[in-house]
């Protein structure tokens, strides 16, 4: 319970910014022991606040994950379990018929009425916005940002347009906004015989506008236009998911501290790149500096003081593209090959970073082991807008940030009906996981010691029969069949 000047902070209905990355993995800050890529606005946001080690993300990929995140129900009753593209409606992996239907673009809708973060706070009268993308509904669905809640929207409606950091358009709420850069479609190629080693040889991968600079311009004036109101704002970029684009002066910072290496020619998808490494520590310190202004204009505002600023990721880093997670060892402790980051449920694919601040309320430097989830954020926002919660699997966080007695998970649930099908648990200090379930069924478990073995790697089952059965009846408690054929494993 809160004192009376707890209660009294709580119901002052801070504003609130939930800035979420997109494949971002656990170690990819400087303060989560990132060495490579600098990151010293979100580092300054860990020393302001609060930094959690124990946070995981909804599921391994987007759409799921962000699912989970804004109806606050885990994986195993959320209504999007997977990335589904919804490929009976057409020719939804043709880039050049998307362009000309955008009834093409998009994935599988949010049924109209569910109850999500934004349409919860709007009863507290909160302005709701999202900028960046979304993957919870195709263009005139009832599942897009303004019919679930958002008052404002601007970003990338579909996951696969943010394949392309020079896309043709952006959406402004419910319409097309485009842009003067001509379609260049996904896993385009080098021209043949070109000099992979010339930078001349790359310049069609650059166009005119940047997506992520207007969807900047978009933050500061959202927050601006709500200075003397309550707000919402969800800051859902693409960043720093693949492909390899970055603007040139970050570009270059990052050319001059690694040095030369060799370019990505586009083998594992998306667009080649001169220079990969340098080019994926770019786009992290491109978003970097945008977030220090961000804070400089919340100041500048007088509003930085009642902002609570939440800063996580959608899941563990990705094999593709160029970007070479074993390189930055971007999931440090935790294992970040194929196999082992995004797409899967090892501790790399859903262990994410998260730092909440609220200047005057959360003490700076403050290092938690609590362990949550994503689908803890719903309770956690409702609670500090002093409104009550939907049903969720989540258990609000606001004691810990707060410095109090908190609740804790009996378990944690996970399950990913994509690829081969797996389900995952944690109890404590024990994770346990399925894989290969629709090959293999699920008589295959194995058993993790996280405190001990951290990577996964000594299947201890055998030993602890009892932790074992314990954990399959949780896994069958948690779960609830989907609706829905292609989520069913």
């Amino acid at each position: 319970m809160f004192s009376c000047k707890e209660q009294t902070e709580v119901a002052k209905k801070p504003n609130i910014i939930y800035i979420l990355a997109d494949d971002l993995g656990y170690a990819e800050l400087g303060c989560y022991g990132q060495e490579k890529i600098e990151t010293p606005n979100i580092d300054k946001l860990a020393e302001r606040g609060m930094r959690f080690m124990q946070n995981y993300s909804g599921s391994p990929v987007s759409a799921p994950s962000r699912c989970v995140t804004f109806t606050g129900l885990h994986s195993g009753h959320a209504y999007i379990r997977g990335n589904d593209e919804m490929s009976e409606r057409g020719a939804v992996g043709d880039h050049h018929a998307m362009l000309a239907d955008s009834t093409l673009e998009g994935q599988r809708p949010l049924p109209a009425g569910t109850a999500t973060i934004p349409s919860v706070l709007k009863q507290a009268g909160y302005v709701t916005g999202c900028i960046g993308k979304w993957g919870l509904g195709y263009p005139g669905s009832e599942g897009t940002p303004n019919k679930m809640g958002f008052d404002f929207f601007y970003g990338y409606n579909c996951q696969r347009q943010a394949h392309t950091y020079y896309p043709p358009f952006l959406y402004r709420n419910e319409a097309r906004e485009y842009l003067p850069n001509e379609l260049l479609v996904p896993n385009t190629m080098l021209d043949k015989g070109a000099d992979i080693y010339s930078e001349d040889s790359y310049a069609k991968y650059t166009k005119e506008v940047y997506s992520c600079d207007p969807m900047y311009d978009e933050i500061l004036k959202f927050v601006e236009n709500n200075k003397d109101t309550t707000f919402y704002l969800a800051w859902t970029s693409p960043l720093p998911h693949v492909p390899l684009q970055a603007p040139e002066k970050w570009v270059k910072y990052y050319v001059d501290k690694f040095g030369e290496e060799e370019p990505y020619t586009g083998k594992q998808g998306y667009f080649p790149c001169r220079y990969p490494h340098a080019t994926y520590a770019a786009m992290i310190s491109y978003w970097d500096e945008q977030i220090g202004g961000l804070i400089d204009k919340l100041k500048e505002l007088g509003i930085y003081d009642n902002t609570v600023i939440m800063f996580t990721s959608d899941n563990g880093p990705t094999f593709n593209g160029g970007s070479d997670s074993p390189w930055f060892d971007s999931a440090k402790p935790f294992e970040s090959d194929y196999g082992w980051g995004k797409c899967f449920l090892r501790e790399g694919g859903i262990r994410v970073p998260l730092i909440v601040t609220w200047e005057g309320r959360i003490k700076g430097k403050t290092v938690s082991n609590h362990v949550c989830a994503s689908w803890d954020v719903m309770p956690t926002l409702c609670e500090l807008a002093g409104i009550g919660t939907p049903r969720t699997d989540g258990i609000s966080f606001v004691p810990e940030l707060l410095g109090k007695e908190q609740q804790e998970h009996d378990y944690l649930y996970w399950e990913f009906p994509e690829g081969q099908g797996m389900k995952a648990i944690r109890i404590g200090k024990w994770k346990g996981l399925i894989l290969n379930i629709k090959k293999e069924g699920e008589g295959n478990f194995l058993l993790f010691d996280l405190e001990n073995d951290p990577n996964e790697l000594v299947n201890v089952a055998s030993e602890h029969p009892d932790i074992v059965e314990q954990m399959r009846n949780r896994m069958k408690e948690a779960h609830e069949e989907s609706s829905l054929e292609v989520f069913r494993m």
